[in-house]
């Protein structure tokens, strides 16, 4: 099984969902793919065994075969190569590594070289296991270090995926091929705006899901009669409590400040699988 916990905009607590999910579970692992801003590592405080680069290709241009014809900087979408006077400019910041300017090249005048955009970090923390994507600082592109960090999923365990916030192609790329999906919102006029978001992606990706309300007791009933309006079930309910953000300040997990929770993530898990086995039965 993997779960991916999401949400349309940020500090809503999917974090906090994710981490409370993992730890409550038996035989779980926890995927950080929130690679702008990882903060999974604060809480769980893994000790981290291998660290990958992740790379992606850029063109380099042996100006001695170019003859200037332009094919490259036609087909770069992305506006990454220039000519100007008789010299090719690449701008590797702007490239997406798709190729196609060393495809197209006549003269063959363009190699590929690799460039590191970030790292995936695994190990170990709280007896789960852990992996983590880290984009470098100034690198653009956060969907190929997602997709490294999503190589580590192990078919014999339960799999939890942070995803980023918001609804952007890293939120895509963490969500896709995912079993179900958890959508963390908040009761306000901001958090079910941006719910609303949310669950137009999930639903144009067919992925299964449910809606989690943190500080579920703050705010007003709206999100409730959204979820009821839209059929979307109402997985947990986690109440506004200081507790909470005490734990959370000081570096510390949900399930502690507040341990009933532990057994309220069990019977989410167990309405998950509920609701994807009926899913799956009906496609």
């Amino acid at each position: 099984m993997i779960i991916s916990v999401a949400s349309g905009k940020g500090g809503t607590g999917k974090t906090t969902v994710a981490l409370g999910l993992a730890l409550s579970l038996d035989n779980a692992e926890l995927l950080d793919c929130d690679v702008e801003e990882p903060n999974v590592h604060l809480f769980l405080r893994p000790q981290i065994n291998t660290t990958d680069s992740v790379n992606v290709f850029v063109p380099e241009v042996n100006q001695s075969k170019c003859t200037l014809c332009g094919k490259c900087k036609a087909v770069c979408v992305y506006k990454a190569i220039a000519i100007i006077g008789k010299t090719v400019l690449t701008f590797h910041e702007l490239c997406h590594g798709c190729g196609a300017c060393a495809y197209v090249c006549p003269e063959r005048a363009i190699k590929e070289i690799p460039k590191e955009i970030g790292v995936v970090e695994s190990g170990k923390g709280e007896g789960v296991v852990f992996v983590q994507g880290v984009l470098n600082i100034g690198a653009a592109m956060a969907p190929p270090v997602i997709r490294e960090v999503k190589k580590h999923i192990a078919e014999d365990r339960i799999t939890i995926i942070d995803a980023p916030p918001g609804t952007s192609c890293p939120v895509i790329s963490a969500m896709k091929k995912t079993d179900f999906c958890v959508l963390v919102t908040e009761p306000t006029p901001f958090g079910l705006h941006d719910l609303k978001l949310a669950i137009e992606v999930v639903r144009k990706l067919k992925l299964p899901h449910g809606v989690v309300i943190n500080r579920a007791t703050l705010g007003d009933n709206e999100t409730e009669k959204y979820c009821q309006s839209e059929n979307i079930e109402v997985l947990l309910r986690i109440p506004f409590d200081r507790r909470v953000a005490q734990m959370y300040s000081q570096g510390n997990i949900i399930i502690r400040a507040i341990p009933h929770l532990k057994d309220d993530f069990r019977e989410m898990y167990k309405r998950i699988k509920g609701i994807v086995k009926l899913h799956n039965s009906r496609t």
